[in-house]
């Protein structure tokens, strides 16, 4: 069994077929789903999802490209408990798109990582040309704050920076890619037990899927590329990520800790 611990089945481009992802995924192994939400009306959704598939679950927050929209994370209080809520976020910092808002984005990211801290509830951060001011964010909070660095798109010394104060790397379709210039030394270099594997589908299919609308089911083709680089069995790779994603999220049906 693998666990897709980031996708958005949530979105429009899964509206017509959803039943049937889900259900490909599962032939592939992909047996358990975190749909990540964006905002308040797509965390409700992905909520939804989750109460009507076995093995889904759901993330809810507010993801900082839609902070200008008009949410503010108040809305996560009314989820938290729910029993397919396993997660905050996605939140972080995005200054690839725009720096004009960088205040509120900060404003934003650091009420998700409290909110997190109050419901002992992992944190999913996206970053992007922001790692370092991510980082500054939630060192205030090491050994508080705990959760995953979704998709990682900086350097190796950045990852162990994440890795010591308590979060996942998550690794995608990009480790696919021809040159995965960044991506490479982390996975070579990092031990499996820090890694989660997501698909963030439907964006970043995998090599030879590229282009295409990603699904859960191509899963397989992460798992496939970091056995290679480790030299690893794609066995080994299912089960140690798999256990780091039960651990994480408490997702049962492993030994892991509660």
């Amino acid at each position: 069994m693998i666990v897709d611990t980031h996708l958005h089945l949530n979105t429009e481009e899964f509206k017509d077929d959803l039943d049937q992802v889900i259900k490909n995924a599962n032939d592939q192994d992909v047996k358990k789903l975190i749909v990540i939400g964006m905002d308040h009306k797509t965390s409700k959704q992905a909520i939804n999802i989750a109460e009507n598939h076995e093995g889904v679950y759901a993330s809810v927050g507010l993801h900082p490209g839609y902070v200008d929209e008009g949410d503010d994370p108040e809305f996560i209080h009314q989820y938290v408990n729910h029993k397919k809520v396993v997660a905050i976020g996605e939140t972080g910092l995005d200054f690839y798109w725009t720096k004009e808002n960088k205040d509120l984005q900060i404003k934003r990211f650091v009420e998700h990582i409290e909110l997190s801290i109050k419901y002992h509830l992992p944190l999913v951060i996206h970053t992007r040309n922001s790692f370092q001011e991510t980082y500054d964010l939630l060192k205030p909070y090491e050994g508080k704050a705990f959760g995953v660095f979704h998709c990682f798109s900086s350097d190796l010394e950045d990852a162990k920076k994440a890795i010591d104060l308590g979060f996942y790397i998550g690794i995608d379709g990009p480790i696919t890619f021809k040159n995965p210039k960044e991506l490479l030394p982390i996975v070579e270099n990092i031990d499996l037990k820090h890694i989660l594997i997501e698909t963030d589908s439907p964006y970043l299919a995998p090599t030879p899927f590229r282009g295409k609308r990603n699904e859960p089911k191509y899963l397989v083709e992460v798992v496939k590329k970091i056995a290679e680089i480790k030299n690893m069995t794609e066995e080994e790779v299912k089960e140690i990520t798999t256990r780091n994603a039960h651990q994480l999220f408490k997702l049962g049906g492993m030994n892991h800790e509660d």
